[in-house]
């Protein structure tokens, strides 16, 4: 999902040296596959195992899970290790729409 990337691909390419890149080469599309069915596969074993019903329900786990988890390692990333705060708030929300997305098709399915 570069959703967040393709919107404010002028302050990625100014954030990051990543953002820059034309095109990513295919191993990073791969390994980017890769993360997305990890975070697909987690969330339905934790929607299914938590019992959640229906789209709301999804969407609620996905909004706890997103800030529970990706929003507080950013935060940690911006404290830390001196991220600027725009590249967080970027990776961030590139991490909602995710979640969100794999929300809405799990909840549907289910």
């Amino acid at each position: 999902m570069v959703l967040a990337y393709t919107l404010f691909g002028k302050v990625w390419a100014q954030l990051s040296a990543a953002g820059a890149e034309a095109r990513p080469s295919p191993w990073r599309m791969g390994a980017e596959f890769g993360r997305t069915l990890v975070l697909v596969t987690a969330f339905a074993v934790l929607a299914s195992a938590a019992g959640v019903p229906g789209v709301p329900g999804a969407l609620g786990l996905a909004l706890l899970a997103w800030a529970g988890f990706p929003v507080v390692i950013l935060a940690g990333s911006v404290l830390h290790e001196r991220v600027p705060v725009r590249l967080a708030a970027l990776h961030a929300g590139d991490w909602l729409a995710k979640i969100a997305v794999v929300a809405l098709v799990l909840g549907v399915w289910r």
